[in-house]
């Protein structure tokens, strides 16, 4: 009986986080290969390490270069959320459900950026705002965002990140 409960409210919470992954207009793509010598996730314990994601869609950088002087704050905003959807990807390849993540614990976001622009918070904002609407209050998160001279392949945004499973 204790079971049969458990296995209802997983699958409701299931097809909650579906279902609002839909409403957003998001499906996760088939995760991005690692573009080095590295593996894009990491269990230990109840932790999960996801390993910084560019914005790649069908194999392609979908943002390139630096903000403000090749690209726009709101396209580097949707490279951020472009990069999500890849980290949510791998996430949902690691445990097979994001109904498992019980905490999205850190993000960190990486501008690649000119020297005299600050607004770095103002891209990574567009993940971190992302993460809140899907998992709400298990999406607040700690965080940090940098702006970075260079990122791989010319991305405008790389983003890794942290979360705690059940």
């Amino acid at each position: 009986m204790l079971y049969e409960h458990i296995k209802s409210s997983y699958a409701k919470e299931h097809i909650m986080i579906e279902e609002k992954l839909g409403s957003l207009g998001i499906t996760l793509p088939t995760p991005p290969k690692p573009a080095g010598s590295y593996i894009p996730v990491v269990r230990t314990g109840n932790l999960v390490f996801v390993s910084g994601q560019i914005p790649m869609k069908d194999g392609q950088i979908q943002f390139k270069g630096q903000v403000p002087t090749s690209i726009s704050v709101e396209d580097a905003q949707k490279a951020a959320k472009l990069c999500i959807t890849n980290v949510l990807a791998q996430l949902k390849a690691e445990l097979g459900t994001l109904d498992k993540i019980s905490k999205i614990v850190r993000v960190s976001g990486f501008v690649n950026s000119s020297p005299e622009f600050y607004e770095h918070p103002k891209i990574i904002n567009a993940a971190s705002d992302l993460l809140f609407e899907i998992f709400g209050e298990k999406g607040k998160h700690t965080r940090i965002a940098l702006g970075v001279s260079s990122l791989p392949l010319n991305s405008a945004v790389e983003i890794d990140l942290i979360a705690e499973t059940i």
